[in-house]
C-alpha cells in the first residue's frame, strides 16, 4: 500500500502535488522580430519576383525571326491599281502606338496606303497592315478583322469572318464582308481579308466596283494573297 508524499515532496512538486513550473522562453527582442518578418516577406517577394520572370520569358520567347518585311509598291496586280496615297507615316504611327503592349507583336512598323484603279475606276483598294516579328498569328489575324474605323461613317458586319485557305497555297486568309453608310447617305458593301504570318499582318479592304458587287469570299481571298505576293519582300 503506498504511503501519501511527504510535504517536503509536495512542495518539490513530485508524485501528487503541483507540477514543476516550466519558465517560459526567453522573449525575441523587437530588432530579431523585425528581421524575422522582413525576411519572409523577402523570401515571398523573391518567390513572386521569380514567378513573374518565368512568366515575362514565357510570353516574350516563341518569336520568329525577321526575315521579311511589308512595303507599298507603286502598283499593284499586275499594275491595275496604282498607289494614291501613304499614310504610314501618320496612320501607320497610330498603328504602333496601338501595338505597342502587345503579348502578340514585337518590334512592329504600321503600314497604310490606299490604291486607286489605273483605268480611271470608281473605288479603291486599302490596306493596312504591319512588319516585325509576331506569333499566334491566327489570334492577330482574327484581332485585325475586329478593328473597324467608325470615326466617320457606320459600319454593319453582313458576313461574319470566315477562313478560307484556297489549294495550292500555305497562307490561311479570313474574309468577312461589311456595309459601310457614311453621314452623306453614301453606302457601300464590300469584302475584307486579312492575312497573318510570322513577320507581317494586313488588311485589305477591297471596296472597288467589281468587289461591291460580287462580295465571292474566295475571290477576295485570292485577291488579297495577290496583293501579299507583291507586298511582301524578303529583308536584306
Amino acid at each position: 500500500m503506498s504511503t501519501p508524499p511527504s510535504a517536503a515532496q509536495t512542495q518539490q512538486g513530485y508524485a501528487w502535488g503541483a507540477p514543476p513550473v516550466i519558465p517560459p522562453p526567453p522573449k525575441k527582442s523587437g530588432v530579431g522580430l523585425m528581421l524575422a518578418v522582413i525576411g519572409g516577406i523577402f523570401v515571398v517577394i523573391v518567390a513572386v519576383l521569380t514567378t513573374l520572370a518565368l512568366i515575362g520569358n514565357e510570353l516574350k520567347g516563341g518569336f520568329p525571326r525577321a526575315r521579311f518585311t511589308l512595303t507599298l509598291p507603286h502598283t499593284l496586280i499586275d499594275g491595275h491599281y496604282k498607289l494614291a496615297k501613304d499614310s504610314s507615316a501618320t496612320l501607320g504611327r497610330t498603328l504602333e502606338k496601338n501595338w505597342a503592349r502587345s503579348w502578340d507583336a514585337k518590334a512592329a512598323h504600321g503600314v497604310v496606303g490606299e490604291y486607286v484603279p489605273t483605268a480611271g475606276d470608281r473605288g479603291a483598294l486599302v490596306v493596312t497592315g504591319m512588319y516585325g516579328r509576331f506569333k499566334h498569328t491566327g489570334k492577330v489575324r482574327a484581332r485585325v478583322l475586329e478593328n473597324h474605323d467608325r470615326t466617320t461613317s457606320h459600319v454593319t458586319l453582313l458576313v461574319p469572318p470566315k477562313d478560307v485557305t484556297l489549294s495550292g497555297s500555305g497562307t490561311t486568309v479570313a474574309c468577312e464582308v461589311l456595309t459601310r453608310t457614311w453621314r452623306d447617305g453614301k453606302r457601300v458593301t464590300y469584302p475584307v481579308c486579312a492575312w497573318a504570318d510570322g513577320n507581317t499582318w494586313a488588311r485589305v479592304a477591297q471596296m472597288t466596283l467589281n468587289a461591291a458587287m460580287d462580295s465571292d469570299l474566295k475571290a477576295a481571298a485570292r485577291t488579297t494573297l495577290r496583293i501579299r505576293s507583291e507586298m511582301v519582300k524578303a529583308i536584306g
